[in-house]
């Protein structure tokens, strides 16, 4: 869990020296951070080897902001936890965003207040609970809701369709339920997977096959949509202007069962259209094929930016200045 070898990979990127702390508050911290020439770098241990860090210990906050003129937080991924380094040293110097944290607001703030139609979100992985927040929030504002991944065993389950041992919350029905009839209400064409692969374990050598969403034996489980579904999702994607997407369509870590998760990103790369990706694993498999580069925007922060689809206040964030006095 040590920064050691991110401040040397700094060290070479910089081509310049980058100092090592062995911690990050103390005496020979304080002593060290005085002694700084201009231009110089000194690198501070991992804040998490203090439980003071999460616990947003005020003394810890102040023993670190003790080290600083400015503080400038460039972590977006850390923004929706009210830590001491995210908004305990805010309350003793001024604090202001990263140009990483701008373009994170700036991006995904644009594609939810103000998103050109038709905008769609694509929304999967495992827990709907992640993610209901996310949809109510976008829900009004939304023109299609594509969902897969294992969520969508859940709002086939509450459809009354049999999904086996697929992972359902089963205390979360009614919620489906109830974004289903929204979509309705609000006129927001909702996909759910038409086929789907199933598997009697969740690995490549139980073997798979793929079946209609209604055709799931009692004793199989959903691993990923199948064919039918990836046409249908990529056909409504194609005519979109704007579409978010967070969470993976199956259990992507083995690559038989990654098909759809690929093809939706592989579409995604290919739209003429405004396209963020939540972080988190929907962000892991763009840098893994490479497309990256092929989307608006890629989010580095899985926590925090569904807290922001959600409309939720960011409190790394919400305690950063607007602007700073120069003098």
């Amino acid at each position: 869990l040590s920064l050691k070898p991110v401040s040397q990979r700094l060290a070479q990127i910089l081509e310049q020296p980058v100092k090592m702390c062995n911690d990050c508050v103390g005496t020979e911290v304080e002593q060290r951070a005085a002694e700084l020439k201009e231009g110089e770098i000194l690198f501070l241990e991992n804040l998490r080897f203090h439980p003071e860090e999460e616990e947003n210990d005020p003394g810890f906050a102040q023993a670190l902001a003790a080290l600083a003129e400015v503080f400038v937080n460039d972590a977006f991924a850390a923004t929706h936890r009210a830590h001491a380094s995210t908004v305990g040293i805010p309350k003793f110097i001024p604090a202001v965003a990263g140009l990483l944290v701008e373009k994170e607001l700036v991006a995904m703030g644009k594609a939810l207040t103000n998103p050109e139609h038709p905008f769609a979100l694509l929304i999967g992985g495992a827990k709907i609970s992640d993610k209901i927040g996310v949809m109510k929030n976008v829900g009004t504002k939304i023109d299609s809701l594509l969902i897969g991944g294992s969520m969508a065993s859940t709002f086939l389950k509450a459809k009354g369709l049999e999904v086996g041992r697929s992972l359902v919350m089963d205390e979360r029905l009614d919620i489906a339920r109830e974004i289903t009839k929204k979509a309705a209400a609000n006129n927001t064409r909702l996909f759910l997977p038409l086929d789907v692969v199933i598997a009697a374990q969740p690995d490549a050598q139980a073997g798979s096959k793929t079946v209609t969403g209604e055709d799931i034996p009692p004793d199989w489980q959903i691993v990923d949509i199948g064919p039918q579904t990836i046409r249908v999702f990529s056909d409504e994607l194609r005519r979109c202007r704007t579409v978010i997407w967070n969470g993976p369509m199956g259990i992507y870590e083995t690559p038989e069962f990654a098909q759809g998760t690929y093809a939706m990103a592989r579409v995604m790369a290919e739209l003429e259209a405004t396209t963020v990706i939540g972080g988190g694993s929907t962000a892991e498999v763009v840098e893994h094929l490479g497309l990256k580069d092929k989307m608006t925007h890629v989010s580095t922060g899985g926590g925090a930016s569904l807290k922001f689809l959600e409309g939720k206040p960011l409190p790394g964030v919400e305690a950063l200045l607007d602007e700073i006095d120069p003098e």
